[in-house]
């Protein structure tokens, strides 16, 4: 759980945020000055928002730092899919796609009645299932118990619930991920992982994107910053995302790609008429909703395909059973937010709002390596389709693998 961070280290001081921030601060004005000058340089016109909810899905897990019962974990599921399925009938993007979160779910915390609701949310079109995973708590994990874990948890989400996704011919169920306490690949200091190896891991298990980052204020956050990128280190080693190519037209992909959320500085609060900056790492929370300054700052990060700058990737995150969030996350609040997001959208002209699950999203960012263009949402099932709407015979399901 993302609150056991506060039980497995002490809290950083100022002076430690500090120095565990230096090395993307510093790398902040290099890509501040790189984004301003695609910016002038590149062809304007229609630009995509493509808007992906990474939702740290954990209904066992209260912001009072208590495990709630599984009665109550029920309640709260299904009072969370009514309002995902209000919100959902209410709010369409400029596709007509409804808005949904991608619903990230912790496979420590595996209850089959509560896959099976979200499956069925998942089946009416109101927020796709991906993998979720704290280990390493306690004690640090081992590669071998990782892999298992991540294999098992990962084929019963395809086989019983008939969820994840997969490439046309291959039978290997294939997953986005999103690490508990943000400790990627055991970026944090040996904390809440312990497996150096870990995104070789994830390869082999059918990873094919990785959604945690920005990590900000904690020693897990790498100094490669809004954008879309390949690790640039053999997959074996501690930490191989800490640097890495941008993902570009053209290229040849090794799985997993990163995809980093938005990490900004807003610079529109004033004390005493004078700015103060604050760090917009792309959460959504009750002191911290979506609005169209927001949604401005994002869009301006420019995180993209190289050599595709119209399409850009706007990766949010939230965690779905804070209580004190939920109107900012799924609730009227939220609703109020992204009407108004339309709203603006449309009055701009040139821009065109996209709702995009992970898979989506990956599938988008293939599709403009693959040289493709025009509107984004041609490509939601470009490569990666899900489990539950196969329709493919026995026969093209029998390869266990297929080359990007």
């Amino acid at each position: 759980m993302e609150a056991t961070k506060s039980k497995s280290k002490t809290r950083l001081s100022v002076l430690n945020k500090l120095k565990v921030s230096l090395p993307w601060l510093l790398h902040y004005p290099v890509w501040r000055a790189g984004q301003t000058m695609r910016r002038l340089t590149e062809a304007h016109g229609t630009r995509h928002l493509i808007i992906t909810i990474a939702n740290h899905f954990e209904p066992s897990w209260s912001s009072r730092g208590e495990t709630v019962d599984w009665a109550t974990q029920q309640i709260r599921l299904e009072d969370w899919c009514r309002q995902a399925e209000k919100l959902g009938r209410n709010v369409c993007d400029s596709d007509g796609t409804p808005f949904r979160h991608t619903n990230f779910y912790p496979g420590e915390q595996y209850h089959p009645g509560l896959l099976d609701r979200l499956a069925q949310l998942q089946s009416d079109g109101f927020g796709e299932v991906e993998i979720h995973w704290h280990h390493g708590v306690e004690k640090p994990d081992t590669a071998a118990n990782l892999r298992r874990g991540l294999a098992e948890f990962r084929d019963v989400l395809a086989e019983r619930h008939h969820l994840l996704s997969r490439m046309p011919g291959c039978a290997t169920p294939m997953y986005a991920f999103v690490h508990g306490n943000y400790a990627l690949a055991n970026s944090d200091g040996g904390r809440c992982c312990g497996v150096d190896d870990e995104m070789q891991i994830l390869a082999d298990t059918g990873c094919y994107a990785d959604f945690t980052l920005p990590a900000v204020l904690y020693q897990a956050q790498v100094p490669r910053i809004n954008t879309v990128y390949q690790c640039g280190r053999p997959l074996n080693e501690r930490a191989p995302h800490r640097s890495g190519p941008d993902v570009r037209v053209g290229d040849s992909l090794t799985l997993p790609i990163l995809f980093t959320g938005p990490l900004v500085f807003n610079w529109r609060r004033r004390l005493h008429g004078l700015p103060l900056p604050r760090l917009d790492d792309g959460v959504l929370a009750g002191n911290y909703p979506l609005d169209s300054d927001r949604i401005k700052d994002w869009s301006n990060a420019g995180i993209s395909v190289r050599g595709r700058p119209e399409w850009l990737f706007i990766k949010l995150y939230c965690h779905g059973f804070f209580e004190q969030d939920q109107p900012a996350v799924i609730g009227d609040r939220m609703q109020q937010s992204l009407t108004e997001m339309m709203e603006w959208a449309e009055g701009k002209g040139q821009v065109k709002i996209h709702f995009a699950s992970a898979r989506e999203a990956f599938n988008m960012a293939r599709a403009a390596v693959d040289g493709n263009a025009g509107d984004p949402h041609s490509f939601r099932d470009y490569k990666l389709r899900p489990i539950m709407q196969e329709r493919a015979t026995p026969t093209a399901r029998a390869g266990v693998a297929v080359l990007l």
